[in-house]
């Protein structure tokens, strides 16, 4: 059985919500909900990745374990590499690493173990997750992250060959391809611990710098990525799966949870 370890990257520099991952909500900080929310769905060691010290305390007051990181990592990955780093030096404690950000309240932790399984039977390098489309328009919306994988009618999972804000791949002969669906990257991500330490020192790769989307540096250094497509990834369908805004956080408040 593999030894699984999930790291949480947060800090506190966002732009839209500021010190949103200490924000109240009915008693608990942000953090807390995410972490409580990860410890009772994926077996293993939990780590917080802080980029602050101000998290760092407030996760140890919950008794979370949390490795104080540079807050100008350029990203997340970045973050949980570089904790990883810290608490298993040699690579030896841990295979995989679940990658689960800490402002994900309403994201089903419990996602990861099939993407974990994933790993463990196909013995890709990460995988991760997405959803079919429901309109074109969504589709269409370069905000909305396209996985590029090739899907028979029925499939579900298989390797991501790409990764777009445009919309892809582009159905030359729809007549003799009628079965045509679009997918919703979901930022999820499981790793292979060797692979994922390796993130900051491959350098960001070229494509990663023209979509600006961080899941290319692996592609472009020739690891295997492979993607699901799940239904649903909300522990609660009536709110929203993360928190950006103060919109989104009085919403999640009024919950009640």
């Amino acid at each position: 059985m593999s030894k699984v370890i999930t790291m949480i990257p947060v800090r506190l520099a966002a732009t839209r919500l500021p010190n949103k991952p200490l924000r109240d909500i009915n008693g608990k900080p942000l953090i807390q909900h995410v972490y409580e929310h990860v410890k009772a769905a994926i077996k293993g060691d939990v780590c917080i990745a802080a980029g602050d010290r101000e998290i760092r305390d407030v996760a140890e007051s919950f008794g979370a374990t949390c490795v104080l990181t540079d807050p100008n990592l350029p990203s997340g990955t970045d973050r949980i590499a570089t904790a990883l780093k810290e608490i298993d030096p040699d690579g030896a404690k841990y295979d995989i690493a679940v990658n689960f950000q800490g402002d994900n309240i309403n994201v089903d932790p419990a996602i990861n173990n099939r993407l974990i399984k994933i790993i463990e039977e196909t013995d890709c390098d990460l995988a991760t997750c997405g959803m079919v489309f429901k309109t074109r328009e969504d589709a269409e919306n370069p905000n909305n992250v396209k996985i590029v994988m090739g899907l028979e009618k029925g499939e579900t999972q298989g390797r991501a060959v790409y990764f777009t804000r445009s919309l892809a791949p582009y159905v030359r002969d729809v007549e003799k391809c009628p079965y045509q669906d679009y997918y919703h990257h979901i930022g999820i991500y499981v790793f292979k611990t060797n692979v994922l330490m390796k993130f900051p020192q491959m350098g960001e790769a070229v494509l990663e710098k023209r979509e600006k989307l961080e899941q290319l540096r692996f592609l472009q250094n020739g690891y295997h990525v492979q993607a699901l497509i799940v239904d649903k990834i909300k522990l609660i369908e009536n709110a929203p799966a993360d928190i950006n805004t103060i919109e989104e956080l009085e919403a999640y408040r009024k919950l009640g949870v």
